[in-house]
């Protein structure tokens, strides 16, 4: 083997400890800590309103101008990762075009703009970090989220768990328990994957994933619990099925057929199922909010309401609804009912394109590519947990980053930095 290739084997196995990517890893987490929106959130904002505090915004013209000059110190990288994630830069474009039909054209602009550099956070994220180096610097993100989030529980109880609303439920670092729940569950994944994709390691990961889930069950969130699972199981799927070709093709007819019998149950008897989980069977009120929302949705089909706009617009069309279910309604808790709502069916049709792309992209991996443990299991959660939350096309959020990254690398070439040494 030559000295340039063994040169080269060296720098794909063997992390960079000094000059530009140390330095893009440590900022990456910082802004990804802020992107999480934990601690300073709770400790600054009204949990009514927590877009409310000034000093919390003045946090995001920073962040953005430093998204821009991170792009511009890989021009090269950025400008291919800008192909690659056009669907998604497509979706944030018209968010910001909505602004011309806005209930609130000045809400939605401010938003969009956000929005817009937040995808490009994410695609920059994408563009810097193989699969490999992006679950190590994901992992220390939520190793610093999971370990601050134990530490308040245990020693600032009435910052880090519940008091009034659900007492004695976790929430760590944020205002609620669901939010700890939800993230906890991503770390589990973040853990179980990287403990794949990056073997030198395993060791740290898999000591930190029974604390993800700890954490997940003293949130007492139903669905971060049924996120865990799939984040346990996915992984553990796919490598079953790359061990046995008849495995395989069993545990694909047998999900086929019982996602088939799932969605005929629900047709036919909703409630009876839902009953028999344990859970309402009007998913907590959501089922009459998504009735109502898909009626407005209605009035204005092809071009929404504006993006952020329809629940803030309280004199528009949101008034009739919360006056029908006699109650505030907040968002629509499904992503895409939620984007439809704001961009209309050609959001709706571009968003679903930009998920179902990507869980295409991520089963041409099944069978090869250890980024496949992460990639694929990260929009099978994403897409379960959609509908029942709005996780599409959130300004300023963690999880949209996540998505906007997942979704630009899948559709990149793979690299070989994410492979065992």
């Amino acid at each position: 083997m030559s000295a340039a290739r063994l040169a080269e084997r060296w720098r794909s196995q063997t992390p960079v400890l000094t000059g530009l990517p140390v330095i893009e890893g440590a900022v990456a987490v910082v802004l990804l800590f802020l992107f999480s929106q934990a601690l300073l959130g709770p400790l600054l904002a009204d949990p009514a309103d927590p877009e409310g505090a000034p000093i919390l915004r003045l946090i995001w013209p920073p962040v953005y101008a430093l998204t821009l000059v991170l792009m511009m110190s890989r021009p090269g990288a950025s400008l291919r990762y800008l192909a690659y994630g056009w669907p998604v830069l497509a979706l944030a474009a018209l968010t910001v075009l909505s602004t011309a039909w806005s209930l609130d054209p000045a809400l939605t602009l401010r938003r969009s703009f956000a929005i817009f550099m937040t995808t490009l956070f994410g695609i920059w994220l994408a563009a810097a970090f193989s699969w490999r180096d992006l679950l190590r610097v994901l992992g220390a993100l939520f190793a610093l989220l999971a370990v601050m989030s134990f530490v308040a529980g245990l020693a600032v109880p009435g910052f880090g768990i519940m008091q009034e609303i659900h007492p004695g439920a976790w929430k760590g670092l944020w205002w609620e328990k669901n939010t700890l729940g939800a993230l906890m569950a991503w770390a589990l994944l973040v853990f179980v994957s990287a403990g794949a994709i990056d073997p030198r390691y395993a060791w740290v990961w898999r000591a930190l994933a029974p604390l993800a889930l700890l954490l997940v069950l003293l949130s007492t969130s139903k669905t971060a619990l049924l996120a865990s699972l799939v984040a346990l199981g996915g992984p553990l799927a796919i490598a079953l099925v790359r061990r046995d070709f008849t495995f395989a093709a069993v545990t694909l007819v047998t999900a086929a057929l019982g996602l088939a019998a799932g969605v005929i149950a629900l047709i036919i008897g909703p409630a009876a199922i839902l009953e028999a989980l344990g859970r309402d069977p009007s998913l907590t009120g959501r089922i009459p909010i998504w009735a109502g929302l898909i009626d407005v949705i209605g009035q204005a089909p092809w071009t929404g309401f504006g993006y952020g706009a329809f629940w803030a617009a309280e004199d528009g069309p949101v008034h009739w609804l919360r006056k029908a279910t006699e109650w505030d309604v907040p968002t629509a808790h499904n992503a895409w009912i939620e984007t439809a709502l704001a961009l209309g069916l050609p959001g709706l049709v571009l968003g679903a394109f930009v998920f179902l792309r990507a869980v295409g992209q991520g089963v041409l991996r099944l069978l090869s590519g250890n980024e496949t443990y992460f990639a694929l299991t990260f929009m099978v959660t994403w897409g379960l947990i959609s509908v029942s939350e709005s996780n599409m096309l959130q300004q300023n959020s963690l999880v949209w980053v996540l998505l906007v990254t997942v979704t630009t690398k899948l559709a990149a070439p793979r690299d070989q930095a994410c492979e065992a040494p």
